[in-house]
């Protein structure tokens, strides 16, 4: 019989199983991981405004450059939100999620390192930023001259012929030339929050330019959902102590204080916003703040914030990842007579994607309560549910965990 090398690795395989009595895995298996992977998978595609169904269809092939994932959890985001009852990027029927996390099944032959250059193997725990397209003025790692506003990210992105786009599925196919992280020494939970970590430590850095936010900086942050909770977290890990938050909820006025924030300021229980100003100065000690960020996406929220701030002051605007509306200001008041240094803050870059592994760890180690943070988890089957829910405010940060 002619020896090729099939033949060869099916007679060693024999002699081996033989030997150790247990069965050994082939060269093309071995690739695929442990786990058996399915023929079909499973997304929650939003078919209609505020309507998710789950579709199944067949698991595609994973070219050289491909790695498929099973997708262990993914946070529902503000912008899951506003597509579930808008659609505003007109991207129905579409399969969202950006905010996930899962375990590399399988591989394609080219794949070696993530965007960091850190090894990749099948069983490591992956995430994913963004998918940068063919525009010599976006970099890897140098975005001044233009932000990330032209690059695409999974969970945002048309239906086409391969259907696992997003996180809110079973299984996803990360496409060659996509940007894909190694977090295998994180948790589950810390996974799922590291893209909207990743948009405060980008909000802070873009602060840090300004040339104003320092250790001893009089802070304020408005407005305490997962975003402004986090943003306190990563003033708290830099060493900024003197935080104010301010919002209208109690609960979440409560947990900011656990995140970090020195003092709570509630909106409704001051009538106008001079004397809400006055709130904020007294919390404070008598002075107005050095740096703030608003971190709602409400444009009244916007106009008022200028208030809390001290002459030459900062202020950092990262609330408004859709168009919220037009804010009213008096730019005499407001910008210049009260020479006000104003950046906005959006999305990220791959280096804060970096750097956010780092701050969660950090968050933990000064016992931050980041867990906290995920107040509810739902299976994929119930996605609907989960949307209601995160409309309805109930909790902090939403997420879909598959067991």
């Amino acid at each position: 019989m002619e020896m090729n090398s099939a033949n060869v690795e099916a007679v060693v395989k024999q002699v081996l199983e033989s030997m150790l009595e247990k069965p050994i895995p082939s060269a093309q298996t071995a690739n695929a991981g442990s786990q058996a992977i399915p023929k079909t998978a499973h997304v929650a595609m939003l078919t209609s405004l505020e309507h998710y169904d789950i579709k199944e269809f067949p698991m595609p092939e994973v070219g050289d450059g491909d790695i498929l994932v099973k997708v262990e959890g993914c946070g529902v985001c503000g912008t899951d939100a506003h597509e579930f009852k808008r659609d505003p990027f007109s991207l129905i029927p579409v399969v969202l999620g950006h905010e996930g996390t899962g375990e590399i099944v399988k591989m394609g032959k080219n794949v070696k390192v993530d965007s960091a250059g850190k090894a990749l193997k099948v069983g490591d725990k992956v995430v994913t930023c963004m998918i940068f397209k063919d525009d010599p003025e976006i970099t890897m790692y140098d975005l001044n001259k233009q932000n990330v506003g032209g690059a695409d990210v999974y969970g945002l992105l048309p239906d086409d012929d391969i259907h696992l786009n997003g996180w809110f599925a079973d299984y996803i196919l990360i496409r060659e030339g996509s940007t894909v992280f190694n977090v295998s020494d994180l948790d589950l939970k810390s996974r799922v929050l590291i893209e909207p970590c990743a948009v405060l430590v980008h909000a802070v850095e873009r602060a840090k330019t300004t040339g104003i936010l320092r250790f001893n900086s009089r802070v304020v942050v408005q407005g305490c959902g997962p975003i402004g909770l986090i943003c306190i977290a990563v003033l708290r890990t830099m060493g900024i102590e003197n935080i104010v938050a301010v919002d209208g909820e109690q609960k979440r006025l409560e947990f900011a204080k656990r995140m970090g924030a020195e003092k709570s300021v509630n909106f409704k229980d001051f009538q106008g916003i001079e004397a809400l100003a006055q709130g904020v100065k007294d919390a404070f000690g008598g002075h107005a703040a050095d740096f703030a960020f608003q971190c709602t996406g409400s444009p009244v929220a916007h106009a008022n914030i200028y208030k809390f701030i001290r002459n030459g002051g900062g202020l950092c605007e990262l609330g408004f990842f859709i168009n919220g509306g037009d804010a009213t200001i008096n730019p005499h008041f407001d910008l210049c007579s009260k020479e006000i240094t104003l950046v906005g803050s959006w999305v990220y870059t791959l280096r804060d994607y970096a750097t956010t592994f780092d701050f969660l760890k950090r968050a933990k180690g000064i016992g931050l309560p980041m867990d906290e943070l995920i107040t509810h988890e739902f299976p994929l089957e119930q996605i609907n549910e989960a949307h209601q829910t995160n409309l309805a405010m109930k909790g902090l940060k939403i997420a879909i965990i598959n067991k």
